[in-house]
């Protein structure tokens, strides 16, 4: 049976690719830092890492890449003489388990030694109250009188993928506390780790640094019965933190304050937070364990990379699950993460936005350097601190030669700025709340759609703008002209900046002539107009409905991805670039043409999102986790829930299963993925639960995953937030006692009233299935 709040493993296999999965699957985080599911007793060799968010440093000429922070954490024991490891051969059992109730990690081993069995059991959190704390709670029994020495304390021996980013290590112990600081070599900025601990029974020994431990030596003296605990506190800030005073101050005083509180009292706070969390965001689905299981681990996920309130931080493509992709944030954040936290905790949402236009002074040097005559905020395709391009225009390996290929990553994946202005607008029109707007967020979108008017090429002949060379979500396919989902979104760009124009202008009117005058904008508006009427998108075949997901896609050789995966000279070899094995083929990366029709699902017939996923999902690698959940979420709208529900499983098991791709080309790209975490989501309430935005209100249309007898969900629109229960026949939805006002809502295409604290319920006919699963 399996427990819909817990994740176990009892595996402890050595090798290199199981300690990093593990890792990735056993994480905890706290939208401050990530800490990988990683042993007490681990190193860099075994991946351990801390990886701090928002806080980025560069060695040398390789990859910029988030910084590690020393392993507060670390503690090695040695029974009877016998230094312990879930790695060695002393291992008589093992499990360790993650708990999606309150991010909370757990691990138990026994050790066989000499006759005796130890058993050590540890849990470990990073504070949601208090996200610089961490804290780890050891527990050691033995079934004979046994000496245990027990080395625990602070691990300054980093594992980073393009390091170093530490320097300048200076050890020290206050008292009882133990402190590392160094500084990142790019910037000389420092960061500060604090350990304290807390115990009894145990006589203390030496403290030193060696070998980059900093430790102290305790010795317990174990009794059958008689289990002995310690409790570890560490505390980890940066000079990016908001304080007034020096950051290893903070550090000592903070791990202080909790190991006097202890470790019930801080775990108490913590879970107090993420019971909240919980009853925001919790979705329950009855009749399908496999289903609940997942769809809980993949908003644990979401959970723990949302980012600190204040911060303006966002969510990087493999959350705080170490280095990978360089820490960068992609068009993955606004257009599969950003939804889960918009209809579930609209606070988070702006926070995402916030980061954006922290980072407009970044996107706008991008436009002004990347090409000629280029305007506005042309975002980042890889972003970190400042918003400036982290991505190389020379980026993956080929395995076979180990020369770099060049790809177009950097300059030609335009639709990340319209993914963000399409965020922007969607955030006031599901809230109502233009303050984000207000605060930067209207100034972003003008920059978008002035990028977009700089690049687009007015064609006299044809009477249209059109976005030329460009490459879409399909990646494989580079230097494209006219592709769908890029027009689409760029287009729409246009159009958002014309209607928060209209909005400034009736509500701000003082604020708009301000930004405009600031921006010198004035005459391109009604240019951004002209665009938004002018600008070609491909329009669905009259005969087939087919959209051409580019112009010449349909006059590409058509193969399959089993034919190239068959035709490929190593398993990592990349499909695209310039002479890529996908490039002259139909076989594409991930949903392109599939994507925009969910994106724009208002605006196309069940006809139109039948005929297109029919005919791209037998060439769609599926290279990209983001790409499942957007067929999934394209099978839903036009009926297919058998494909819908293979797909979302697809998607919501991703880091359960760890079946995803390790290595692309060269490159290391484990890790976890809460872009599908966000798009597990997304498929079940916006999917299977019917949920939309028709601009007025919110609707609620559902369409249950077949192994699904009922659901149930929160959602939060236009200020209220209601709670959803779904049976095959009915929809319940009802009201906060603490919203404000009444609002009408449609419910299976009838619009009802829900006042605050009261139930409606509407009966409706489940819709029949119209295809069987791909």
């Amino acid at each position: 049976m399996i427990d819909p709040w817990t994740l176990s493993s009892t595996s402890h296999d050595r090798d290199r690719e199981s300690l990093l999965r593990r890792g990735n699957v056993f994480q905890i985080a706290n939208g401050y830092m990530g800490y990988r599911g990683t042993l007490d007793e681990f190193g860099p060799e075994e991946s351990v890492g801390i990886t701090l968010a928002g806080f980025y440093d560069q060695a040398g000429e390789a990859w910029r890449e988030p910084v590690n922070a020393p392993n507060g954490g670390y503690t090695q024991t040695a029974l009877e003489g016998v230094e312990l490891s879930a790695l060695g051969k002393h291992v008589r059992r093992h499990r360790q388990t993650v708990h999606f109730r309150n991010a909370l990690f757990e691990r138990e081993t026994e050790f066989a030694v000499k006759g005796k069995t130890l058993r050590l059991h540890a849990v470990r959190f990073v504070s949601a109250d208090q996200p610089n704390l961490g804290a780890v709670r050891l527990t050691f029994s033995c079934d004979k009188p046994a000496t245990l020495v027990v080395r625990t304390g602070i691990d300054y021996n980093i594992w980073d993928l393009n390091g170093p980013h530490l320097v300048d290590f200076a050890p020290s112990q206050r008292g009882g506390i133990l402190l590392v600081q160094a500084r990142t070599g790019e910037s000389s900025r420092k960061v500060c780790v604090a350990e304290a601990l807390r115990g009894t029974g145990a006589k203390t020994g030496e403290t030193g640094a060696e070998g980059g431990k900093l430790l102290r030596s305790l010795t317990l003296r174990l009794q059958p019965g008689q289990p002995q605990v310690l409790e570890k506190f560490f505390a980890v800030f940066t000079e990016n933190d908001p304080l007034s005073g020096p950051i290893d101050l903070a550090a000592e005083a903070l791990a202080a304050r909790a190991a006097e509180a202890g470790f019930d009292d801080c775990l108490r706070r913590h879970g107090e937070h993420w019971t909240r969390k919980w009853s925001r965001s919790d979705v329950r689905i009855a009749g399908d364990d496999e289903a609940q299981h997942a769809l809980r681990y993949s908003i644990l996920q979401l959970l723990m990379a949302a980012p600190v309130r204040g911060s303006a931080n966002s969510i990087p493509a493999r959350a705080l699950s170490g280095q990978v992709y360089k820490g960068a944030i992609f068009w993955d954040t606004e257009m599969f993460m950003f939804p889960f936290f918009l209809h579930t905790l609209p606070e988070t949402a702006a926070e995402l936005l916030r980061y954006r236009i922290r980072t407009l002074d970044g996107a706008r040097r991008k436009a002004a350097t990347e090409g000629p005559g280029y305007r506005g905020a042309f975002y980042a395709w890889e972003s970190q601190d400042t918003g400036d391009e982290a991505c190389t225009y020379f980026n993956i390996g080929d395995p076979v030669t180990g020369r770099e290929l060049r790809t177009h990553f950097r300059d030609k994946q335009v639709h990340i700025s319209g993914d963000i202005a399409i965020a922007m607008w969607e955030y006031f029109q599901v809230t109502g709340d233009d303050s984000v707007l207000l605060a930067g967020g209207a100034e972003v979108i003008l920059e978008c759609a002035r990028f977009y008017f700089s690049y687009a090429f007015f064609k006299p002949e044809k009477a249209r703008y059109e976005i030329l060379d460009v490459v879409g979500p399909d990646e494989y396919h580079e230097r494209v002209h006219n592709n769908a989902f890029t027009n689409m979104v760029a287009r729409e760009t246009f159009a958002i900046a014309d209607r928060v124009v209209r909005h400034l202008r009736r509500r701000h009117p003082r604020k708009l002539r301000a930004l405009v005058a600031r921006l010198r904008i004035g005459t391109e508006l009604r240019q951004f107009q002209t665009a938004a009427r002018l600008l070609y998108v491909p329009k669905p075949d009259r005969r087939t409905g087919l959209i051409e997901q580019f112009e010449g896609y349909l006059r590409l050789r058509r193969a399959t991805p089993a034919e190239l995966a068959a035709a490929k000279s190593h398993p990592n070899e990349y499909p695209g670039a310039g002479q890529g094995l996908a490039v002259p083929t139909q076989v594409i990366k991930q949903a392109d043409v599939v994507m925009m029709l969910y994106l724009f699902r208002q605006r196309f017939t069940e006809r139109i999102k039948r005929a297109n996923w029919e005919y791209y999902e037998p060439r769609t690698e599926h290279g990209s986790s983001l790409s499942a959940c957007a067929y999934a979420l394209v099978a839903a709208e036009y009926g297919n829930l058998a494909a819908a529900y293979k797909y979302f499983l697809q998607t919501a098991k991703i880091d359960i299963e760890a079946k995803y791709k390790v290595y692309v080309g060269t490159i290391f790209t484990g890790g976890s993925h809460p872009a599908a975490n966000g798009g597990a989501w997304m498929t079940a309430v916006l999917g299977f639960g019917g949920v939309s935005d028709n601009g007025k209100r919110l609707c609620i249309r559902p369409r249950l995953a077949p192994k699904w007898s009922g659901m149930e969900f929160q959602i939060t629109n236009r200020g209220g937030s209601f709670h959803v229960a779904v049976t095959g026949t009915m929809v319940t939805v009802t009201a906060r006692s603490e919203n404000r006002r009444t609002h009408l809502i449609d419910v299976a295409g009838k619009t009802v009233r829900c006042a605050p604290g009261k139930s409606v319920a509407v009966t409706y006919a489940k819709p029949a299935s119209s295809a069987r699963a791909a």
